[in-house]
């Protein structure tokens, strides 16, 4: 089969299609024709050595494809079903192998590239928005990153959930467009800012009354950790769920007492769907809201699979808005 291998750990260039052999099925695994490869930061993460894989390496968690080969102890699928998954391995190939209890069935009115563009994007987003600070009716919420693929998701449960005043921010105008048709009730434009860690935290107080936010959803990291936490008011929540600026320095835990006992929390999914059930249940509402029209997924681009390079660089430059995918065997 074909598949995208890195040799080594570094730049895109290392993501080179190579004829390699199928997986072969383990106990409680199933064979998955791949339709469709969601492209994440963590794939980047890895490929660059900043989270440890052993190379060569095919890449990819997530997505979305068909069974077609079942373990004989396997009885929860079966050949010709449609799934999605968020915590396999070796996405990026015609076929993968995954256990068959961290598949997620995607339902007949879900298209496959929704499916592979809403399965960690939109898990994600769920967990912040129910979990991890369970927004509810009159918060106010900041959003990094608001044109990202987790950053529109999150927007739009944000609403759904009551949120009062939906803040995000973005880089361009198009880009604040685009968040704001997903329910940004105020878009800032971290360029404009010659300082953010001072400018941000103002004009997010300018519009809450003076108070801040209850709760900034920050996935961007190094950049935005000290704006981020000047923009919470008292026993406000800073959740950091990504680093795609970088890894946040050390910091004197003091800050969060002089800044009105806040929380900070470094989540990830993962942890939030460890057992079947758990995963069932947030992929049932996630779908739900899909199919209703409650929740819409952007895919703003996809790549042919020959083209994984191409797609890392596109991630990486901060163009992309909603979902990166690749393209691998389309419906």
């Amino acid at each position: 089969m074909e598949a995208i291998v890195a040799a080594r750990a570094g730049g895109p260039e290392e993501l080179v299609l190579t004829e390699t052999d199928r997986p072969l099925l383990a106990d409680g695994e199933v064979l998955v024709r791949v339709a469709y490869a969601g492209v994440n930061f963590i794939d980047v993460y890895r490929r660059t050595g900043q989270y440890p894989v052993d190379f060569p390496n095919v890449p990819g968690s997530e997505g979305s494809g068909v069974v077609c080969e079942v373990d004989d102890a396997v009885t929860s699928v079966q050949v010709g079903d449609r799934v999605a998954w968020v915590d396999g391995t070796s996405s990026y190939a015609a076929y993968v192998s995954v256990a068959a209890d961290r598949l997620i069935r995607v339902p007949d009115a879900i298209d496959l590239d929704v499916a592979a563009a809403a399965a960690l994007q939109g898990l994600t987003a769920h967990y912040l928005a129910t979990s991890t600070f369970p927004i509810e009716l009159s918060d106010d919420v900041l959003i990094h990153a608001g044109a990202g693929g987790v950053g529109l998701l999150l927007t739009q449960m944000a609403r759904l959930r009551g949120a009062e005043r939906i803040i995000t921010t973005t880089s361009t105008p198009s880009k604040a467009e685009l968040s704001r048709q997903a329910g940004a009730t105020n878009t800032l434009n971290y360029t404009e800012f010659t300082d953010i860690a001072d400018e941000l935290p103002r004009a997010v107080k300018a519009l809450t009354g003076g108070n801040g936010v209850q709760v900034v959803y920050d996935g961007v990291g190094r950049t935005t950790f000290d704006a981020s936490l000047a923009s919470l008011t008292s026993r406000g929540m800073l959740v950091l769920f990504g680093a795609s600026s970088g890894p946040v320095p050390p910091f004197e835990l003091q800050r969060l007492n002089s800044g009105g006992s806040l929380y900070v929390t470094r989540p990830s999914l993962w942890h939030y769907v460890e057992t079947r059930d758990e995963l069932t249940r947030r992929s049932g509402e996630l779908f739900d809201w899909i199919a209703r029209g409650d929740v819409t997924v952007h895919i703003g681009r996809e790549f042919p699979l020959a083209e994984a390079a191409a797609a890392h660089r596109f991630l990486e430059s901060r163009q992309s808005t909603g979902k990166v995918l690749l393209a691998v065997d389309p419906e």
